[in-house]
Parts: C-alpha cells; sequence; structure tokens
C-alpha cells in the first residue's frame, strides 16, 4: 500500500493531492496543515469527486496531527509563507526554515524511510537545509524546481513553433530562480530536430527570457503565486518514484563534484525511481553551459549563507 503525505493545503498542496488521486498515484493521500480544518475540508472536497472521477485513492486531513502521516513512503513539503512587500530575504528564509525544520523532524518521527519532495520557497534552499539538519541520504531528498521550469519551458517553445507540447524536449537546470535557472537551448529538441534549427536567434531567446520570468508573469496576472504547474510537478516526481517510472526530472539535488559543484542542493538531470534520486546524469556541458552553471550556484550558495547567519544549521 503506498502512502504519501503532503504538507501544506494551500493551492499547491491541494492540487498535488488532487493531481494524484485522480491518477491514482498513491493508495492514502494524508493533507497536513496548521490552519483548523482546512487540511480535512480539502480532503474530504477531492473525496468527493471520487465517484464521478472513478478513482480509489483514500484522502485524510490533519490540523497538525503527525500520527495519521506514519509510514508515509514519500512526504511533499509546500508549506511556508510567501516574501511579503518589505520583507527581507532573510526573513523569508528565517521563517520558512523554522517551518520546514519542524515539519522534516516530525515526519521523521512516523516516518523514518521517507523520501522527501520540496517544494517550499526558497526551494534549493529548503532541499540544502532538509539534507543538512537531517543527515539523510542524498538520494532521499530531492527538490521539484527543475520539473517545474522545464515544463514552462516546455510552453514557451511549444508556442513559439505551434508545435505539441509533448513533443517537445528540453531540459532547465540551475537554481530555481528567475535569474539563476538555465534553459537549455542547445539540447531542446522537436521530433528529432534542433530548435535552434526552427527557430530564429531572436524567437529563441525570447522563450528562454519567458521562462525565466515564468513564475513572475503568472504572480502578476494571478495576484498569487500559480499552483497548478507547481503541483502536477510535484504529483509528476512522486509518481516517479513510486511507480518506479526512471523518468529523467531535473531536480534540486546534493551535487558532490558533479557538474563541478560541491557542498550544495542545485537543479541537474536526475533519474528518478523507487530510490528517489538513483542517478545524476551528466550532459556534458560546453564551456559558456558550465560558467552559466557556476555562476547560478554562487548566487544559490550566498542564499544558502543566511541559514548559517540565523543559526538554522
Amino acid at each position: 500500500m503506498e502512502k504519501v503525505t503532503i504538507v501544506g493545503a494551500g493551492n499547491v498542496g491541494a492540487t498535488t493531492a488532487n493531481v494524484m488521486a485522480y491518477k491514482e498515484i498513491a493508495d492514502e493521500i494524508v493533507i497536513l496543515d496548521i490552519i483548523p480544518g482546512v487540511s480535512e475540508g480539502k480532503a474530504m472536497d477531492i473525496q468527493q469527486t471520487a465517484a464521478l472521477s472513478g478513482f480509489d485513492t483514500q484522502l485524510v486531513g490533519s490540523t497538525n496531527d503527525y500520527s495519521l502521516t506514519a509510514n508515509s513512503d514519500v512526504v511533499v513539503i509546500t508549506s511556508g509563507i510567501p516574501r511579503k512587500p518589505g520583507m527581507t530575504r532573510e526573513e523569508l528564509i528565517s521563517v520558512n526554515a523554522g517551518i520546514v525544520k519542524s515539519v522534516v523532524e516530525n515526519i521523521l518521527k512516523y516516518s523514518p524511510d521517507a523520501i522527501f519532495v520540496i517544494v517550499s520557497n526558497p526551494m534549493d534552499t529548503m532541499t540544502y537545509l532538509t539534507l543538512k539538519a537531517t543527515g539523510l541520504p542524498k538520494n532521499r531528498v530531492i527538490g521539484m524546481g527543475g520539473a517545474l521550469d522545464t515544463a514552462r519551458f516546455k510552453y514557451y517553445l511549444s508556442k513559439a513553433m505551434h508545435a505539441n507540447q509533448n513533443e517537445v524536449h528540453c531540459m532547465v537546470i540551475g537554481g530555481h530562480g528567475d535569474t539563476t535557472m538555465i534553459p537549455l537551448t542547445r539540447f531542446a529538441s522537436y521530433k528529432g530536430r534542433n530548435v535552434g534549427d526552427i527557430l530564429d536567434t531572436a524567437t529563441l531567446d525570447k522563450a528562454v527570457v519567458d521562462t525565466m520570468k515564468g513564475g513572475a508573469t503568472l504572480t502578476s496576472l494571478l495576484g498569487t503565486s500559480a499552483w497548478m504547474a507547481p503541483g502536477v510537478s510535484a504529483a509528476t516526481l512522486v509518481q516517479s518514484i513510486l511507480h518506479d517510472k526512471k523518468k529523467i526530472i531535473p531536480c534540486s539535488v546534493l551535487l558532490e563534484g558533479e557538474y563541478g559543484q560541491d557542498d550544495i542542493c542545485i537543479g541537474v538531470p536526475c533519474l528518478i525511481g523507487k530510490n528517489g534520486v538513483e542517478e545524476i546524469l551528466d550532459y556534458k556541458l560546453n564551456a559558456e553551459e558550465l560558467a552559466l552553471f557556476a555562476k547560478s550556484a554562487d548566487s544559490v550558495r550566498e542564499t544558502n549563507k543566511v541559514l548559517y547567519e540565523i543559526k538554522a544549521l
């Protein structure tokens, strides 16, 4: 029996649960939140679509009762607050680091063998915090960001080429931020052709820029962060783990020399299966791409420093 816990019953957490239920990715899904009634209500709302949609997944809502999460195979952490006007980066990290650290510690009391999928922001830094604070094996702590960024890159490339998104192959690596992600145009293809042979330079460059500011674009339109694509991205990662899909998904994971970097969690191509991160793939970046990756890593490290300044690590 496959069991998943989703911590955080907000838009992203609820969407993740909804997609997982519809696809019957797990037998049981526990949604946990600190606000009384919210997780119970969202679990009930999704469960009441079962007869209409034909799924058998069972959902349970919990207000901070971690005992209900016992024996979870995978735990998705979406909890945390968004950055508010006037809030410094240090203040945001301080609040979210405290939330994520507490969540992970409580989860491990009941599910010591769980694999963690981190969605909370700043995602690369929260992934690093989870890994360092717990001492868990690196294969069991996975940051979701690259999966979402890659989906957005596919969207913008498909729009530019008037193509089916499902036939576009591409990859976004680096930090999960609008100035740190790296859409790899050299590896992007459509029906076996490199997109650089299909699109002119200006159009391809626009797709890259649109991808990098994809999150900000949606925030400006919605008035809040996006939730559909992030939720589906998290659900896709969980599916690849529980069903041993062996999908190649860019994820934020601990590097120990790969791509010239060490002691950092940042987005790289990963093989995701039943053991979590089963392999970090070497995409043989050229000198220009490696330089961009190093710059991205430097930016992520600057954010990680705050964890030590606030004594979260």
